[in-house]
């Protein structure tokens, strides 16, 4: 790979492609050399004036421009990698059946090196038998096909199609790009995991809730990662701070309770579980139904907790299908590993990531350092980093435990 990768982006005809000139900003404003191949389709919605003054390279369509330097081989076989945004469902349908009718689908026939395609369109396009066994070729075939996101359409419609945000493409792209496994179907092809992130909040009144400092960095860098290494990749989310990462259903849940229950009810259809979210130990006992008032000269009364809900225990001890690989977060302030090592012991999980958490630790921030401890009594170091790195060693370990329960 040269100092500056080389990314083919190819578009296809739909409404979204005015998106992808944020997309290719990213890229190129990243240190990324840029190269637009769009389909003839795609310049109805944005022209080559405007991808060339991005990209600052000139923009072909046909096989048969700048035909001397061969360029229906030469774009794929140079490329570190191709992203495809927005993938339409016809150029889905011509990339899975290998026609090579225009330079788009040439560079796809000629690449070697990893493929990322974005699907955009309506709804009914994309549940389509067609268009599902279309994208189940390419996912065998070693590509990763994003998940659309659920919004709004064109025109009135509302419904999964929608294109992903252009920042959560590139991010998905820069991880696909990083690992630069082509060839072959990505590690996690085929596995359907469930990641939960955030904090969850109990709530006092209608005001007020107790809560924890958690903002859902670690359990997003941990489903982009997984949707990144080709898996279908299930986010409940409570409290979080930061966006939804591209390719992934996510759910949105508020209590420990609701946590709960969104768990039990996704966690049959999952290979693995990873429980990254900061579940509230104790909840209030009573509910205000109106704001705790303040009173002049009287202490508030004390606030009794009940215990919420071992949501990891109970999926550790019951698991929802055979082989699952469960995996628990450990946030801890005084004898990580001591602690650590009990807790795995006590929830029953197969791997525990245990990390030291404070106030200005790992709460908020980009980056994580942690210690996996495993039931088979491995210990795997994670030095500090970003929190995407901590995120693949994860699916590393979760990886190894799926292929020897398949044997």
């Amino acid at each position: 790979m040269t100092d500056r990768p080389r990314v083919v982006l190819g578009v296809g005809g739909g409404i979204a492609a005015y998106k992808a000139c944020e997309l290719l900003r990213l890229f190129t404003e990243s240190g990324h050399r840029v190269k637009v191949v769009p389909t003839a389709a795609a310049l109805e919605f944005v022209g080559a004036p405007t991808w060339a003054a991005l990209s600052g390279q000139p923009v072909a369509t046909e096989v048969w421009d700048g035909v001397h330097a061969v360029p229906h081989v030469r774009i794929g076989q140079e490329a570190d990698l191709v992203v495809v945004a927005p993938a339409t469902a016809d150029l889905l349908a011509r990339a899975a059946h290998g026609l090579a009718d225009d330079l788009l689908t040439n560079t796809l026939l000629t690449a070697r090196c990893p493929v990322v395609f974005a699907p955009a369109m309506h709804t009914e396009m994309w549940e389509h038998p067609a268009t599902r066994e279309n994208v189940a070729t390419l996912r065998r075939r070693g590509a990763v096909v994003v998940e659309p996101a659920v919004g709004r359409l064109t025109g009135a419609d509302t419904g999964k199609g929608r294109l992903p945000d252009p920042a959560g493409i590139f991010a998905l792209s820069r991880r696909v790009l990083a690992r630069g496994v082509a060839g072959t179907a990505p590690d996690l092809a085929g596995r359907h995991v469930l990641v939960t992130s955030g904090g969850t909040r109990e709530p006092l009144d209608p005001v007020r809730y107790l809560g924890n400092r958690s903002s859902g960095r670690q359990g997003h860098a941990l489903a982009a990662t997984a949707a990144a290494r080709g898996a279908e990749v299930t986010l409940i989310a409570a409290g979080v701070e930061v966006p939804d990462p591209a390719g992934v259903t996510v759910r949105r849940v508020g209590t420990a309770a609701e946590l709960r229950a969104a768990v039990l009810e996704a966690a049959p259809a999952a290979d693995a579980v990873v429980m990254a979210a900061a579940v509230a130990d104790f909840r209030p006992a009573h509910y205000a139904t109106g704001k705790i008032k303040k009173r002049d000269g009287v202490e508030p009364d004390p606030i009794p907790l009940v215990r919420n809900p071992d949501i990891l225990a109970e999926i550790s001890a019951r698991r929802a299908r055979p082989g699952q690989v469960v995996v628990g977060f450990a946030a801890e302030t005084d004898d990580v590993l001591a602690n650590g090592r009990a807790k795995l012991a006590r929830k029953g999980c197969d791997l525990l990531v245990v990390n030291e958490v404070g106030a200005e630790k790992v709460f908020g921030s980009d980056h994580n350092e942690a210690v996996v401890l495993g039931a088979d009594g491995s210990r795997t170091p994670v030095p500090h980093g970003p929190k995407e790195d901590l995120a693949d060693v994860v699916w590393d370990l979760v990886r190894d435990r799926l292929a020897d329960a398949r044997g």
